[in-house]
């Protein structure tokens, strides 16, 4: 059931496309879109991204029904499936556009990160290195980042890392898993 009443929340957790894998899988999300923000140009390519140069992140957003996925369980599903201890750093994936990073667009969501962020320290043995940080743009990726993993499963990066982390997500968060 769905009131229609949709809000939405950006998260950078390393790689885009594992992100979004995830976040597709749980009931309530709407829609999940790559991206980029947090860095200091507009309308960045995945090229400028990838050097590291410009600041940005690779991001989720993730618009979703807050009647039937709260925000906490959004940003618990964040902090539990991928490492918020590593700095700028997922597996392989190395460099500040990997870091791990909630952009809120006001002081609930902030306030809802910071608390989520305390419960999973936790989890953890090492501290989290999540950054907290306002908003700014969000640069929606170029149309081959979309929906990666649906359409590129058999892709040997697919394989080898992203199904790995869905089958970690699936069986720690089963309870929020589109059936």
């Amino acid at each position: 059931m769905t009131n229609g009443n949709f809000d939405t929340i950006t998260v950078g957790g390393g790689c885009f496309w594992c992100v979004e894998a995830i976040y597709q899988s749980i009931k309530g999300v709407q829609s999940v879109a790559s991206g980029y923000s947090g860095g200091k140009i507009a309308k960045p390519t995945y090229r400028e991204v990838c050097s590291g140069l410009t600041g940005h992140a690779e991001v989720t957003q993730i618009v979703y029904d807050p009647a039937v996925v709260s925000l906490e369980d959004i940003l618990r599903v964040f902090f539990g499936s991928h490492d918020p201890t590593t700095l700028n750093k997922q597996g392989g994936d190395v460099g500040t556009q990997y870091r791990s990073v909630v952009f809120y667009k006001n002081e609930s969501e902030k306030l809802a990160a910071e608390t989520i962020k305390k419960e999973a320290a936790g989890w953890w043995d090492d501290p989290i290195v999540t950054e907290i940080t306002p908003l700014g743009e969000f640069y929606k990726a170029e149309d081959y980042h979309q929906d990666y993993y649906a359409n590129n499963q058999d892709a040997p990066y697919c394989s080898a890392v992203i199904n790995p982390k869905l089958q970690k997500f699936r069986k720690k968060f089963a309870k929020l898993l589109k059936e």
